[in-house]
């Protein structure tokens, strides 16, 4: 998650915000294949018996809960998820004590938990990070999965956290960590850049002048506000990671939210690896991202449940492929998707036509990320404007080839961060071939996108078409449609009003803004997306109150039905 300002309007806002393998000739043999061993596995009982799933996402949107929950649920699993009055929002605090309470009830029925223990410690995500809770509440709040297992043994346990993030400057923060990180983010973001540095091979002389300058500049107040809630979000981490070491918790991934190479968020990372370095993989990751977590083990969930390991084949776009580091990550994409892919209970395979499913990346050649919203001249490259690049078509191509071929396909579109690849689209429709996925996903960062495409595509494999096809439109309203277009044009709109802020903050533009927003949708609709028959009950609206986090509701669309 990530939220911007301005550079000169809400441009810079936007800035801010987030050798391949072709395809070779092999056996094409599709199928889901069985594996002879498979560890820490949950008894099946009858053959057509689904689990039912209690399920706490890590806030309260769209994506994190009714959009995560849509594929396992078309599989035939049911899920309990809270109502989202008890769940974190941007300025809102989740309710705690009324979610365990929740979680303890519903336990009793349920089979198998995928929770996000920020809902639980912290009251959600963002709450994670400006939280002011005492050192003894976050620990007994950090012992309620232990609790759960004591008083349901059987019930299998996956859980994900977060370590706090180090946004690159305030612009940067978007409002999401304390009011001091407006002023001094950028420096609190280089002197723990330089703390990094130096604990891993040691700074030069300017780089030892520089770390002592910013401690003058940042007031001793901020940092040791900032330090220390980190300090105690750390040892309650800690407590979840003594408990995946003893087997009360099933499996713990820990997520390393938008950081770099050299950040404060990397510097943890390195920490609690150490910490939990006797811990096997097969109970504990940490990787970049957050938000795609719920998806990774709702699949691992199901993946254990049934006793299979997918066979998934990975694919990049010409030029640096894998080697691309994403805005927002701190590591390659290939070594991301290793971990995702272990995180979701699959195994690599080398060619397509030994793989379950196959995950197709688009990169850009050159390595480089862009944003979806960039699509003027003069703005950052490379632009989003509907204008072939290097690598399209060579990327179209491994597309329809492995289609053709009888595949089932992914796309984790990551050309640009906060949106889809828009040439990339235009061709996947001119071609046919965009209901003929199983799955995408281009929204958010490189490693949301990522992680939510090989998850959904594993399990979507599994069901018909038609279901995939379900899945297909909300990601093509939302991450095309939306955010890589109507998103630009409200931005644009934004920039008229000489008021950034507006972008973060609707405030009294916001029915103007959802009922342009549903104009615009509506008519990309028309334009872009014919098969899509309910376009005139399309409604965008707005829950975080800001353009970034959208709402898309359409006549006929899946209802979640919250416990």
């Amino acid at each position: 998650m990530r939220k911007t300002l301005a550079k000169a309007g809400i441009l810079g806002l936007l800035l801010l915000l987030v050798l391949p393998m072709t395809v070779g000739e092999a056996r094409w043999s599709i199928g889901r294949h069985r594996e002879q061993k498979v560890e820490q596995q949950v008894p099946p009982g009858p053959p057509d018996h689904k689990a039912k799933i209690l399920f706490i996402p890590h806030d309260n949107r769209p994506t994190s809960c009714e959009q995560t929950a849509a594929v396992v649920q078309e599989l035939g699993y049911e899920v309990i998820m809270p109502d989202k009055k008890l769940l974190g929002g941007l300025t809102t605090k989740g309710d705690t004590e009324e979610l365990w309470k929740w979680t303890k009830e519903n336990a009793k029925s349920a089979e198998v938990a995928v929770i996000a223990t920020d809902s639980l410690v912290y009251g959600g995500l963002v709450t994670s990070r400006v939280h002011e809770i005492p050192r003894a509440e976050l620990k007994e709040r950090a012992n309620r999965l232990h609790e759960l297992r004591e008083l349901h043994p059987s019930l299998k346990i996956y859980a994900f956290t977060s370590l706090m993030r180090t946004p690159r400057s305030g612009a940067a923060s978007g409002g999401e960590d304390p009011d001091y990180y407006f002023t001094y983010g950028t420096k609190i973001f280089r002197y723990t850049a330089l703390m990094d540095k130096a604990e891993m091979e040691g700074l030069s002389e300017e780089e030892r002048q520089e770390l002592a300058q910013l401690t003058q500049d940042i007031p001793a107040p901020v940092l040791k506000d900032w330090l220390g809630r980190r300090q105690h979000n750390l040892e309650a981490t800690k407590m979840l990671i003594d408990d995946a070491r003893a087997g009360k918790i099933d499996y713990l991934l820990i997520g390393k939210d938008d950081n770099a190479s050299l950040s404060q968020t990397h510097r943890e990372d390195r920490w609690l690896r150490e910490y939990a370095k006797n811990i096997p993989d097969s109970r504990f990751h940490i990787v970049a991202g957050i938000d795609e977590f719920a998806m990774l083990l709702m699949t691992r969930a199901v993946n254990q449940w049934e006793q299979v390991v997918p066979k998934v084949a990975i694919r990049y776009n010409i030029g640096k492929g894998g080697d691309t580091i994403p805005t927002y990550s701190d590591e390659r994409i290939a070594a991301t998707l290793r971990t995702e892919l272990a995180v979701a209970g699959g195994q690599q395979v080398d060619a397509p036509g030994l793989a379950d499913f196959t995950l197709l990346v688009n990169t850009t050649p050159e390595g480089v990320t862009g944003e979806a919203n960039h699509v003027r001249d003069w703005e950052p490259a490379p632009l989003n404007n509907w204008k072939n690049r290097p690598g399209t078509y060579a990327f179209l191509e491994q597309v329809s080839t492995l289609i053709r071929k009888g595949c089932s396909v992914g796309i984790a579109d990551i050309a640009f961060s906060n949106g889809s690849d828009n040439v990339l689209m235009y061709h996947l429709k001119a071609n046919n071939l965009l209901f003929k996925l199983k799955s995408y996903s281009g929204w958010n960062t490189g490693t949301n996108s990522l992680g939510f495409a090989l998850g959904q595509g594993m399990l979507a494999s599994r069901l018909p078409q038609e279901k995939a096809n379900e899945l297909l439109l909300t990601r093509y309203l939302d991450d095309w449609a939306y955010q890589a277009n109507v998103r630009t044009a409200m931005a644009h709109k934004i920039e008229r009003l000489g008021n950034p802020m507006v972008y973060l903050y609707l405030g009294e533009y916001e029915p103007e803004m959802e009922a342009d927003s549903t104009r615009l949708l509506r008519q990309f609709c028309k334009d872009h997306l014919p098969e899509f028959k309910q376009v005139d009950s399309l409604q965008v609206t707005f829950p975080w109150h800001r353009m970034f986090i959208a709402s898309i509701r359409y006549d006929g669309m899946f209802d979640f039905k919250h416990s």
